[in-house]
């Protein structure tokens, strides 16, 4: 009989496992490294420098454009950030650093106004998409938040090796790994996963290739949690299908040696072990950056609030 189990992550995440995993947008090749699957021993080779990437964004207030002839259109004031946080290894020491604020105004239905100057640092811009759905303004913002952790994330890894949380989003030839903490699609047949379920920790699979998508990909067992799912503390990773696919099964054992030394645990993050200690620590810093959200949503409402007369 199956067996009934909590999730480890804190209800208001989510799960890390939907559990009727749909089938997977384009073709997969699961003999790009090998046909005989079977759980892969991580190695470390040793590399110095590491660096974690990710970015948080805030929607600050809702806007509505009250225009006479067209009537409401809706738009959305939000702040993101991006940064890293380094790891040199033999120095045994990391630092956040690499840290950027943006503030964006999207107004939807392709208006041409301009979102008013408001007294914060820095400033909003504003962008117009011709959609006028709130689901589409959000997507606007976290567009533009994605770019900017992929566009930090390949400068940073001409000096070190990156993990950036999330899929990847550049896919130049570059020493990065996307991490995917919680898994909504299936790439593999039954029986490869299988394999996924049987992994140790410090284990990984075999490499795939996700075609449509130009990228590698392969799965990793961060750590065994006291009454986990088989399933329990697997996260995905990737990494441009423009690389050699020997450096990607040298980048993929690394990840494998690599990403347990800094899952998080369940009593420090509600994501854990996903969610790793570099990122959570990042997240908590980009959040500070972006200001207290009573302030920022003053300084909007102060801004569009025409002065009374005298």
């Amino acid at each position: 009989m199956a067996r009934i189990f909590v999730e480890s992550w804190s209800p208001e995440y989510g799960a890390p496992l939907d559990a009727t995993l749909a089938p997977a947008e384009g073709s997969v090749d699961d003999t790009v490294e090998t046909a005989a699957w079977a759980p892969r021993d991580g190695a470390d080779d040793g590399v110095e420098q590491i660096a974690f990437i990710d970015g948080v964004r805030r929607i600050d207030a809702r806007l509505t454009i009250d225009d006479p002839i067209d009537g409401p259109v809706p738009g959305l004031c939000g702040t993101f950030a991006v940064g890293a946080v380094r790891w040199s290894r033999a120095a045994a020491r990391s630092e956040v650093a690499d840290e950027r604020v943006e503030r964006w105004a999207v107004l939807a239905g392709g208006r041409a106004e301009i979102f008013p100057a408001v007294d914060l640092q820095p400033p909003y811009d504003t962008i117009t998409i011709p959609d006028h759905d709130g689901d589409a303004l959000v997507h606007a913002l976290q567009t533009r938040m994605r770019a900017a952790e992929g566009h930090l994330a390949a400068q940073v890894s001409t000096e070190a090796f990156v993990f950036a949380d999330g899929p990847l989003n550049e896919l130049a030839p570059l020493q990065v790994v996307g991490t995917i903490k919680s898994h909504r699609v299936t790439y593999l047949a039954p029986e490869r996963g299988a394999i996924v379920a049987a992994l140790g920790v410090g284990q990984r699979t075999p490499l795939f290739t996700i075609a449509d998508y130009r990228r590698y990909s392969w799965y990793v067992r961060l750590a065994l949690l006291a009454g986990g799912h088989s399933w329990t503390g697997i996260v995905r990773c990737e990494a441009s299908g423009h690389l050699p696919l020997d450096d990607v099964v040298v980048i993929a054992d690394r990840t494998a040696a690599l990403l347990p030394l800094v899952a998080s645990e369940p009593h420090l993050d509600p994501r854990a072990p996903q969610n790793l200690v570099p990122i959570g620590a990042l997240e908590r810093q980009l959040r500070h950056r972006m200001g207290d959200p009573g302030l920022v949503y003053r300084a909007l409402r102060a801004a569009v609030t025409e002065p009374r007369a005298s």
